[in-house]
């Protein structure tokens, strides 16, 4: 049996993050729930002040150090929300904070992590570079290293969501938790588990991250280059939260990268809330994995939303295209003048909004007596982009839709 974590260690950590950090919504939402065929509560960690539960974990950690370990100073190692997360509340508490990344994190992250006082080290092309080079540093000047995940005073502090989520909403029955590292899923299991031992706690991991769900289902699997849930983009679980996941997790799920970008898009859409690839896996699981929620009452943590606006963009437009809102469309017209003002005049009594043209007359195959266009349009949907089509070619056109 897996030993270490308690739920009277939770209960610690929740009296002290009280007035700490945010007690974040948790909410039912009918269009999600209309859309999963569940009933979905959503709890909005998006909402914490550095737009990510890690504040928790780190925060229960430092509130446990003696006077002479804050006085020496902490370290930890993190290209994201858990630098941010020891930053702010190392400011807030006067405690000194080094903050290890590798040189490829994001620059509005170092930044940010600046921002809130923290000594930033960049180190090694890789996140087991900088592991390695931060571990040794913390050793030399004496740090206390708070891990992102692998430390039970991190797990603890992420398991007060679960207090929170089961008082604000009593009915949920299942939940759902991005798996990374395993911090937050193990936190989260022991307080539910303790609260409600009928209840069911599943993990999400990604297709190119599945170190936990191998781990778990006795599988080997490599780890790929990189995933838009970065978050939990852990090439191995901890040690210390492997053995409670195991014990505590009903199962672990695997999502693809289109089913997480799908997620951010319904999320924002529908939700008007913003979530990072990590944040967003949850629900992924739900639409992916449809028929082990049908009819249960499900809580989703919305775990962070530091996503980068340029992401994000690039997402929006991807969901715009597949949901059949932007079309790129080609046409074999005659190479004669007004010939491209009369498709557009054409498109637009159509209601299609052009977004883009290319008039192509020496890169075609086409006999030189004719032009090609292709124009990327805005429209209501699959079923408008198959009116245009046909309304395009019964006055003449070859028309395809060719993106």
């Amino acid at each position: 049996m897996a030993a270490g974590l308690t739920i009277e260690d939770i209960r610690a950590a929740e009296g002290r993050l009280r007035g700490e950090v945010v007690e974040t919504p948790c909410l039912h939402s009918r269009t999600l729930s209309a859309l999963a065929g569940c009933e979905v509560f959503l709890k909005f960690e998006n909402h914490q002040f550095t737009a990510s539960f890690k504040e928790r974990g780190a925060l229960n950690k430092m509130a446990q150090l003696s006077a002479a370990e804050r006085a020496a100073g902490v370290l930890a190692v993190s290209a994201g929300n858990h630098a941010q997360g020891v930053a702010y509340h190392a400011q807030r508490m006067g405690i000194p904070a080094t903050i290890v990344m590798p040189r490829f994190a994001p620059a509005v992250k170092v930044e940010n992590t600046r921002r809130f006082g923290a000594e930033v080290v960049l180190e090694g092309d890789t996140f087991d570079d900088a592991r390695t080079f931060g571990l040794a540093l913390a050793r030399e000047r004496g740090f206390t290293v708070v891990h992102p995940y692998d430390d039970l005073a991190v797990a603890a502090g992420q398991g007060t969501i679960a207090l929170e989520m089961l008082a604000q909403q009593g009915s949920i029955d299942t939940l759902v938790v991005a798996v990374g590292g395993g911090g937050l899923i193990s936190g989260i299991a022991t307080a539910a588990r303790a609260l409600r031992p009928e209840i069911q706690v599943y993990g999400v991991q990604t297709e190119r991250f599945p170190a936990a769900w191998a781990a778990v289902h006795g599988e080997s699997r490599e780890s790929g280059q990189a995933t838009i849930a970065d978050g939990i983009a852990v090439r191995s679980p901890g040690a210390l939260t492997l053995p409670l996941i195991r014990e505590r997790v009903d199962d672990l799920l695997l999502v693809g990268e289109g089913d997480i970008e799908q997620a951010i898009l319904m999320l924002l859409e529908i939700e008007k809330t913003v979530v990072e690839g990590a944040g967003a896996v949850g629900l992924a699981a739900l639409t992916r994995h449809r028929e082990r929620f049908a009819g249960r009452r499900v809580g989703l943590v919305l775990s962070g939303g530091n996503i980068e606006p340029l992401v994000l963009a690039e997402i929006i437009e991807r969901g715009m295209v597949r949901s059949g809102r932007l079309a790129r469309l080609r046409l074999d017209v005659r190479d004669v003048p007004g010939a491209l003002a009369d498709v557009a005049t054409m498109l637009g009594r159509l209601g299609a909004n052009i977004d883009e043209v290319q008039h192509q007359r020496a890169f075609t195959s086409l006999s030189v007596e004719r032009a090609q266009i292709e124009v990327v349009v805005q429209t209501r949907g699959v079923a408008h982009i198959e009116q245009i089509l046909v309304a395009l070619r019964e006055q003449g056109y070859r028309a395809e839709r060719i993106g």
